[in-house]
């Protein structure tokens, strides 16, 4: 039965004392009421409240962390089936597979790119999230050696993947406080990985050949005190595992089946890049929390990085850039000024056209809460006085000797009330669109 925040906040010590992250006791309760937190993170709870609350306030996912604290993963801790019911959380950790057949060379030229590897997208750094290291050899050595140069050389989280529990325990300790992710408990050794896992606090790949198996295999690592776990269910083809991506989520957020609640891993390799691609796309789509891949390849890496990032940006959260003077080339006292919004789609196209103009100017951001011009104008985000009152805050005025401001065409009745924000300075609107700005300030050099 769904319990509602007040039903929990009552049974909470109400000493609002922040521990668990967030402010208030009642903030806390909202926050396990929609499933986004556990009873667990708060210190001070009663016995009364865990027997009351125990499993009805339990996340339908669980949270897994993988990797040393400065570069840790995240995944799991999903709550919605579909995107739009409220956004996606934790973006698919994109992981790059090795074998510790690779050689030294091979090896360290591919860490290195790992390592090296940032796309810049919309303000954001688009980054290979962790390494999979493959037991090849069934040996002990050769695996060690592999796991000590991919940890050293990329600085990223780490899964193992072995049968061999000798090899697995070796590198552990040579990677110590890594948090490296466990690939896999089976059926046939799970008390085995079970222990390995408690002792070194791994989290756990449970893997098996149908969703019933894996649902039983959880279960029985969950009894043994085992709670980190990402599950492992390979399928024959992608629509297959489409399929049961699909279905384990569902049983997890729909049907509040416990055994499917937890994030999963996928795998993606010996394809040729077009299937690849294709293939993999459609796991981000739908449902891989971990996706391992086998090729640097730039061609492949580049749309599953700018899909993972569109799929998971907060539809209800714009992406903002920091409000400031930005200068585009090489602006001078005497360069134009323009003002725009926050909205970091809006600030790139627009800086973008500016940079093409060949026209060196100083771009004005003001803060808009992340929304685009015409969005900003209508909440009152976005007006004369405030883009007067921010310009006189940023020391513009001393900065440059123009007294001109280009505003954007679609706002031209604010362009009175900046002007009186602004004594002295001459209000020019611009363009309705960024792609007529290059013609625009080419024009205006020439004024």
């Amino acid at each position: 039965m769904a319990l509602s925040g007040l039903d929990i906040f009552k049974l909470l010590p109400k000493t609002n004392c922040g521990e668990c992250g967030v402010p208030t006791c009642m903030a806390f309760a909202m926050k396990m009421a929609s499933k986004s937190a556990e009873l667990s993170q708060c210190p001070y709870v009663s016995d009364e409240a865990k027997d009351k609350l125990g499993a009805a306030s339990k996340p339908p996912m669980r949270l897994v962390k993988i990797g040393p604290a400065d570069s840790e993963v995240q995944t799991g801790a999903e709550v919605v089936v579909f995107r739009h019911e409220k956004t996606f959380v934790h973006p698919t950790a994109i992981t790059v597979a090795f074998t510790d057949c690779d050689a030294p060379d091979v090896l360290a030229h591919k860490t290195a790119v790992i390592r090296d590897y940032c796309l810049e997208r919309v303000g954001e750094e688009l980054k290979i999230d962790l390494c999979l290291v493959d037991n090849v050899t069934g040996d002990v050595e050769p695996f060690v050696n592999a796991v000590k140069e991919v940890v050293g050389t990329t600085g990223r989280g780490v899964i193992l993947q072995s049968a061999n529990l000798e090899a697995l325990e070796a590198a552990i300790k040579q990677i110590d406080g890594q948090r490296p992710l466990l690939h896999a408990a089976t059926s046939e050794n799970v008390e085995a990985m079970a222990n390995l896992a408690k002792t070194y606090n791994c989290p756990l790949v449970a893997k098996a050949g149908s969703l019933d198996e894996l649902a039983a295999l959880t279960t029985k690592l969950e009894s043994l005190g085992i709670l980190d776990i990402v599950m492992d269910c390979s399928a024959i083809n992608p629509a297959a595992q489409v399929q049961i991506n699909t279905m384990a989520r569902k049983a997890a957020l729909k049907g509040s089946f416990s055994p499917m609640g937890y994030p999963v891993i996928n795998f993606v390799t010996e394809r040729d890049i077009p299937s690849l691609v294709a293939d993999a796309t459609t796991l981000i789509c739908k449902y891989a929390s971990i996706l391992v891949i086998d090729t640097l390849q730039l061609e492949a890496l580049l749309p599953l990085m700018m899909l993972r990032q569109n799929i998971f940006t907060d539809p209800q959260k714009p992406i903002q850039v920091e409000p400031r003077v930005y200068p585009i080339g090489e602006p001078d006292e005497n360069s134009p000024v323009l003002v725009t919004t926050n909205f970091s789609l809006t600030y790139f196209i627009v800086s973008g056209e500016i940079e093409n103009s060949g026209v060196a100017a100083h771009l004005v951001i003001v803060e808009c809460e992340g929304m685009s011009v015409l969005t900003g104008w209508a909440a009152g985000k976005f007006n004369g006085e405030k883009i007067g009152a921010f310009i006189k805050s940023s020391g513009l005025e001393s900065q440059v000797k123009t007294r001109k401001i280009i505003i954007p065409g679609y706002v031209a009745q604010i362009s009175g009330e900046l002007e009186e924000s602004l004594p002295g300075w001459e209000v020019v609107v611009g363009p309705q669109e960024a792609s007529d700005l290059g013609p625009f300030m080419k024009l205006q050099a020439k004024a």
